[in-house]
């Protein structure tokens, strides 16, 4: 039994998830005396595609089965994915605390009703447009393709590097066609998650 704890002592690296939590959910609720906007010319040619609800929930799914099968199958690639974002996450709350940020891009109406466009409904009224810079999930999507691109096990899997490349790709892209996000939160996010890859691997 002990030796089994051991085994799984890198699980000890998930405690840093509810202080995540507990941080990302003061920020939420706080009031800053000023909210700085975010914002750029291009965000105003990205059109909504409410479509993209799809790679944008599934963010959740793929971020946790990536957590999941590293944490059994390759303890280093789990620990090098935790620190990645461990990294990122910790950083986004810093920026978040010391430079309060938002968004004025999402849809007031909506021209159409379709299942997409509630689930896009459900999410604007669950998370609010603030605390937007870097996007975490941009970031996050870009930990689990660097540690998938890394993985001694799946290096010759063809059907998971493509399929990480292509799932990634889709969340970056949702992110600016829901409005959740600028394009400055996503390079932002980009460049951070190329210098800490860099970093940790």
């Amino acid at each position: 039994m002990v030796e089994k704890l051991k085994n799984y002592r890198h699980g000890l690296l998930l405690l840093y998830f509810p202080f995540y939590l507990a941080a990302f959910a003061y920020l939420e609720k706080r009031v800053p005396d000023k909210l700085h906007i975010i914002n750029c010319a291009i965000d105003q040619y990205i059109p909504f595609i409410e479509v993209f609800i799809i790679p944008y929930l599934l963010w959740f799914a793929y971020i946790a089965v990536a957590g999941i099968y590293f944490f059994f199958k390759e303890k280093e690639s789990f620990c090098k994915l935790m620190y990645m974002g461990m990294i990122g996450m910790t950083i986004f709350i810093v920026v978040s605390y010391v430079y309060p940020n938002g968004l004025e891009l999402r849809p007031t109406t909506f021209t159409r009703d379709n299942i997409f466009i509630q689930l896009t409904q459900m999410i604007y009224s669950m998370d609010t447009p603030t605390n937007v810079l870097p996007s975490i999930h941009v970031f996050n999507s870009m930990a689990v393709y660097f540690a998938v691109k890394n993985s001694p096990r799946l290096k010759d899997n063809k059907i998971a590097r493509r399929g990480t490349f292509i799932m990634t790709s889709l969340i970056v892209l949702s992110t600016m066609f829901l409005k959740q996000h600028s394009v400055v939160d996503v390079l932002t996010a980009l460049i951070l998650s190329c210098l800490t890859y860099d970093f940790i691997y």
